[in-house]
């Protein structure tokens, strides 16, 4: 088959689930990642068959695709800052908007620095930060052992720690201090779920993802609490939050004792963050 058929064939299928242009990017995704093809090659090379070794791998992927399942974990992998981070069904699968966050943060690391990453799941921010400044040591901490396994075999780099623990119990003061912390924690109400497509609901896990309706700030506490105690004076903090609750979540912190708290908007116009100081 022709890798354009194939293309195409594939999109068709797809469309019954996702919006035709989002349908025929999932099945660049595919092709580039399984094939190593560019997204551009059956446009270039119009009689680019597909290699007969890859047509059992190519079915599988298909009908995991067609089930609904997404194609980061698929192919087992994504691209985050531009690097390859392993993804399966015990992590979510980082989003753009979480690279904002790492690029808030970069600005405000500084040689030497401590980094503490709550709720680090895949590890993704941990591990950019880790490649893309001069951070001292890096600890992640998340509560799911099968999220820091995944996190723990990302890469390799003496400056980067993973440890399993519930930010919402009480820091660990044996951890040191820290000069900056960052967190991505769950945020999405309960209630949000009948907008949420199936391929999020059925495979990424629910336990990174989701909040009660009662307590949708609970993990912005945890946060505070930890900052209080880990962050030194003067220190950076950063988290991405939910949109609806941006005014909050800013008291929150502002209640909690920090300064110079403020939301930053993402790159759809949307309170995506809010960053404090010590």
């Amino acid at each position: 088959m022709l890798l354009a058929g194939f293309i195409d064939s594939g999109t068709a299928l797809l469309q019954s689930l996702y919006p035709a242009e989002e349908a025929r990017n999932i099945m660049l995704l595919l092709c580039c990642g399984r094939l190593g093809t560019q997204r551009y090659t059956h446009i270039v090379e119009p009689s680019f068959e597909l290699p007969l070794s890859f047509a059992d791998i190519l079915k599988s992927d298909m009908e995991r695709l067609v089930g609904g399942e997404p194609v980061q974990y698929v192919l087992g992998k994504t691209c985050f800052r531009g690097r390859d981070f392993k993804v399966d069904r015990r992590v979510l699968i980082p989003r753009p908007e979480t690279e904002e966050l790492v690029e808030l943060v970069l600005g405000k690391i500084q040689p030497g620095n401590r980094v503490l990453d709550l709720c680090t799941g895949s590890g993704c921010i941990a591990w950019s930060l880790a490649f893309e400044s001069e951070a001292s040591e890096i600890v992640g901490i998340d509560i799911s052992r099968d999220a820091l396994d995944v996190a723990e075999n990302q890469y390799s780099d003496s400056r980067v720690h993973f440890v399993e623990g519930d930010i919402l119990g009480p820091s660990d003061e044996r951890m040191g201090k820290f000069d900056v912390i960052v967190s991505n924690p769950p945020y999405i109400l309960n209630g949000e779920k009948l907008d949420m497509r199936n391929n999020v609901l059925d495979y990424e896990p629910g336990l990174a993802l989701f909040v009660p309706d009662e307590d949708p700030l609970r993990f912005y506490y945890a946060v505070a609490a930890w900052a209080t105690e880990l962050l030194n004076d003067g220190g950076f903090g950063a988290v991405e939050i939910n949109e609806r609750f941006g005014k909050e979540t800013i008291e929150l912190f502002r209640t909690a004792g920090f300064i110079d708290v403020q939301a930053v908007v993402d790159i759809f116009g949307k309170n995506r963050f809010v960053t404090f100081r010590k």
